[in-house]
């Protein structure tokens, strides 16, 4: 399989906002509440560290990803907010509205990352009629992204010989038309028109096949949960399948970047570090933990169910599993929870690894985000930067 549908240049940072609180350990009440003044202190911390941007998770207890981007772009100048969106709980037409909004707002900062598989039991609380039903949530999205991007494109004067693949749709009048299976559009419109052109970047992440269908017609960057090194290469063999699919319908190859969410932990030692790292889960009861893990083998979540397996596996080994990667964090914490832990060099030797595999949109954290988004801007992020520099001098 060639490699030229993966985009491998530039490597682009992001950090994550603890929305649903914040503090040193895990498995325990939060300590540090999700206040206005803390996350728009840990934005700007990120920001001064040399992140790009910041992902705002949705669902579960999190504050609600659109208010706290908002909040974000008033309180940093070049930071970019990553607002994580459900399609099925806000209409295709009012997300492409509210999302160019922002964009104007922050003045072409904005970004979106469509969560189409989530935590069922969440899903239903918020009324989603697909809550559970897996493929059909897949087969939803393309409808939504159609939409979405079609309106972008009619509000920018750009006409998309893809638009509606997906169904009966059309433009007249500069509005969209749209007959699905899931949305039903009758002169859609979006006011105003987005600063980026043709839209806003889209993040789409997954595990599924059916993930990394919709991933690869849709997405700008297809993210990843962390996995060993050797999962990754396979997940993103199977994108890359994906993508010269579509190319036999299209004629041409559509490249994209590929994104994976982990955890850091520097310290000066890899001793530090480990300590630092195990300190986080060491007070946890056996009992939380016991609950925690019942509650991820319920998930209908492919990505969760993989992350199960990798702690599972490296239960007996204290959760190593390979050069500086710990899946401790995955007894208490779903999603991406496997943590690079060692000195700034190991961790940016490891990241490199990664990014020579493809990987080029790193979305970090750690506990506490605050000083932790510090510690890795200061320490890790220019070691990173130097040695991918270095390589690119060297390939030319």
């Amino acid at each position: 399989m060639s490699t030229d549908s993966i985009y491998r240049e530039n490597v682009e940072f992001g950090w994550f906002m603890p929305t649903m609180g914040d503090g040193t350990s895990l498995g325990r009440e939060s300590e540090r509440k999700p206040t206005l003044d803390y996350l728009t202190s840990v934005a700007r911390t990120a920001e001064q560290s040399g992140f790009e941007f910041v992902l705002i998770p949705t669902g579960g207890a999190c504050i609600d990803s659109w208010v706290v981007g908002s909040a974000i772009i008033g309180a940093t100048t070049t930071l970019k907010p990553l607002v994580a969106v459900r399609p099925g709980l806000i209409a295709p037409v009012l997300t492409a509205r509210m999302a160019a909004a922002l964009d104007t707002l922050s003045e072409g900062r904005a970004r979106i990352n469509i969560v189409t598989g989530s935590s069922p039991d969440d899903l239903e609380e918020l009324g989603d009629p697909l809550a559970r039903a897996h493929d059909e949530k897949y087969d939803r999205t393309r409808e939504y992204l159609d939409v979405i991007k079609g309106v972008w494109e009619q509000a920018a004067g750009l006409s998309s010989t893809e638009f509606g693949a997906s169904a009966d749709a059309s433009v007249k009048d500069n509005k969209v038309y749209f007959k699905g299976n899931y949305y039903d559009i009758n002169g859609g419109t979006s006011r105003p028109a987005t600063v980026q052109k043709p839209g806003l970047p889209i993040y789409f992440g997954g595990s599924s096949p059916m993930a990394k269908s919709v991933g690869a017609e849709y997405a700008d960057v297809f993210l990843m949960w962390s996995e060993p090194l050797e999962m990754i290469k396979q997940q993103i063999e199977e994108l890359q399948v994906q993508q010269h699919k579509l190319a036999e319908q299209h004629g041409s190859i559509r490249p994209l970047r590929v994104g994976m969410r982990a955890q850091v932990l520097v310290r000066d030692t890899e001793e530090e570090a480990w300590e630092a790292a195990r300190n986080l889960i060491k007070d946890i009861d056996p009992a939380t933990i016991e609950r925690a893990k019942a509650s991820f083998s319920k998930t209908g979540a492919t990505g969760q169910n993989r992350q199960n397996q990798i702690r599972d596996a490296a239960a007996a080994n204290d959760f190593v599993v390979g050069p500086n990667l710990w899946a401790g964090l995955s007894n208490v914490r779903s999603g991406g929870a496997l943590m690079f832990v060692g000195t700034p060099d190991q961790v940016s030797d490891r990241l490199l690894e990664y990014a020579e595999a493809g990987v080029t949109s790193f979305i970090l954290s750690s506990y506490p985000h605050l000083e932790e988004a510090q510690i890795f801007g200061e320490s890790t992020l220019p070691l990173f930067k130097e040695k991918w520099n270095r390589r690119l001098v060297s390939s030319v």
